[in-house]
């Protein structure tokens, strides 16, 4: 048994025992951020088959979505009521694996074009790290856009040798862990046409070596840029110290290559527990650059599973599209589709006959986020 079969299978023991062709995916009703999400987590996280298996005594690492800069808003409205994970989505998850009995939590995310302290960049936010870090138990945070408190990167190897990169150098703190949680916001993506807890990890990859302005040869000692020029257009290779694209005559097409950087990163750092906050989020695309076709949503959602394609093919289905979609059709025109690449890449299943979806049903919960853009274009309302 390889590394990461004997961590999918221990993940699914961990979260219950279930045959091999379903993989489970809660949804649940949640209409704010106020006293009831906790309740709507637990019970999910009951259904996914009880918290403590998967994280008693152990240290959890959670990735959250804090894309974009602290000061970029839709209108007035705070970042997290729009394109960012809920503060307070991730202090009620805290909450319950601080009872459910975990030993620490990390609360990781890669700070837009900076090497602060992952505190400072929420206080640019207006928002108090001292809530989270209180929720329960010993909380850390780690800003994982370079080395942080590690001493080198680590290196991590998707299935089958990669579909961009035959290995991904990450910051510590994505290997040093028992548990790895992506807590993600449920939204449409410019170019992947959806983004949740897989796309979430596109944020994983440290900027100091596949940044715009990362060194040549050995890793920036800050991040400088985004990731544009590696994994969206390809006018760069990454730092020499990390290998370089596996085929440098593939398309450099962000819908060719992205989909693929993100297939390779949930191969190579597979998730033991998605979360999809579809409480408050937009339509339109993932940040408030999007321009004027970006709306404010608020679907009253939550989504949960033990596997992330499987969540996010969920969520997919959610928002009105097809999860099995070829590229051309909705959601994913100009882009391939990450699900269907992940799924070649054994990371789990995109299929809806194959994903057991408990709470409540997908038909039930399922809304069409393109009449939102629709509508916002021609100023009527979706009804």
């Amino acid at each position: 048994m390889t590394r990461r079969e004997w961590m999918a299978s221990s993940a699914a023991s961990a979260l219950g025992a279930r045959p091999a062709h379903a993989a489970p995916v809660a949804i649940a009703r949640c209409a704010s951020y106020g006293a009831e999400l906790v309740a709507a987590l637990h019970t999910m996280f009951d259904q996914l088959g009880a918290l403590g298996r998967i994280v008693k005594g152990k240290t959890v690492a959670m990735k959250v979505n804090l894309t974009g800069n602290p000061d970029q808003r839709l209108g007035y409205a705070p970042a997290e009521l729009t394109h960012w994970t809920h503060p307070n989505v991730i202090g009620a998850t805290i909450h319950l694996m601080h009872r459910a009995g975990a030993r620490r939590v990390r609360i990781l995310e890669s700070g837009t074009g900076t090497d602060e302290p992952l505190e400072e960049f929420l206080y640019a936010a207006n928002w108090n790290p001292r809530l989270l870090s209180g929720a329960g138990g010993m909380v850390e945070f780690e800003n994982t856009n370079g080395l942080g408190f590690g001493k080198q990167y680590v290196r991590l190897k998707p299935a089958q040798g990669g579909l961009l990169f035959r290995e991904y150098w990450l910051n510590h703190s994505y290997s040093d862990c028992d548990v790895f949680v992506s807590v993600a916001k449920l939204k449409e993506h410019v170019t992947t046409g959806v983004t949740a807890s897989m796309k979430n990890l596109f944020g994983i990859t440290p900027c100091t070596i596949y940044g715009d302005g990362a060194g040549p040869k050995e890793p920036g000692p800050t991040p400088r840029g985004g990731r544009g020029a590696v994994f969206h257009n390809g006018r760069r290779q990454p730092c020499a110290i990390a290998p370089p694209e596996n085929d440098p005559s593939s398309p450099r097409d962000g819908g060719y290559r992205v989909p693929r950087a993100v297939a390779d990163l949930v191969s190579a750092r597979p998730v033991d527990l998605a979360i999809v906050d579809g409480i408050a989020t937009t339509a339109g695309g993932e940040g408030p650059w999007c321009g004027p076709q970006l709306a404010a949503i608020t679907p009253g959602l939550l989504i949960a599973g033990a596997n992330c394609v499987a969540t996010d093919a969920v969520a997919a289905a959610v928002m009105g599209f097809d999860p099995m979609a070829d590229r051309g059709q909705s959601p994913f025109e100009t882009s391939d589709n990450m699900l269907r690449l992940a799924e070649k890449l054994g990371a789990g299943t995109a299929d809806l006959k194959r994903i057991e979806v408990l709470g409540v049903p997908v038909a039930q919960a399922r809304f069409d986020i393109r009449s939102f853009r629709k509508h916002r274009a021609t100023g009527t309302s979706p009804g």
